[in-house]
């Protein structure tokens, strides 16, 4: 059973406004080289522990890296642009090494590059025995109460 800590009023209108100025700003393909961009995050917390789940699809784990400073825990990384290696949907073979498509771009909004998102976690965090896990381009942070 999922209950949500009391929302603000008009704060999803809020958000989605947000999205729209930030892609105004950024242009037509919304993206700006060098741009850093903030992958979303959903925060939960049980009796245990307190859930961080970060949205990092497309994102290798090797290339993760999580610190927790103070009260501060902060993911960075880097995400490759998207790319469709082999449009005939045939595997193809140690011989021939996929070849990335020529294309002219349309649309772009699957944020891409460097990465880095910092959220606030409380002071009773057990620091010792703080867990990471990666699948389905989902991380998982377990931040055990003390």
């Amino acid at each position: 059973m999922v209950s949500f800590a009391t929302e603000q009023p008009f704060r999803g209108m809020t958000r989605e406004m947000s999205k729209m100025i930030d892609q105004l700003q950024r242009g037509y393909f919304g993206f700006s080289p060098g741009e850093i961009w903030q992958p979303a995050v959903n925060l939960y917390e049980t009796d245990t522990a307190y859930l961080v789940c970060v949205d990092l699809a497309g994102v290798e784990k090797s290339r993760i890296d999580i610190e927790l400073t103070d009260h501060q825990l902060t993911i960075r990384g880097n995400r490759p642009v998207p790319t469709l290696e082999n449009a005939s949907g045939v595997e193809s073979v140690e011989s021939h090494p996929p070849q990335p498509l020529k294309c002219r771009v349309h649309l772009m909004e699957i944020d891409h590059g460097n990465f880095a998102r910092t959220v606030e976690v409380p002071v009773n965090v057990s620091r010792d025995r703080i867990e990471a896990t990666f699948r389905n381009g989902m991380l998982w942070i377990e931040l055990p109460k003390r």
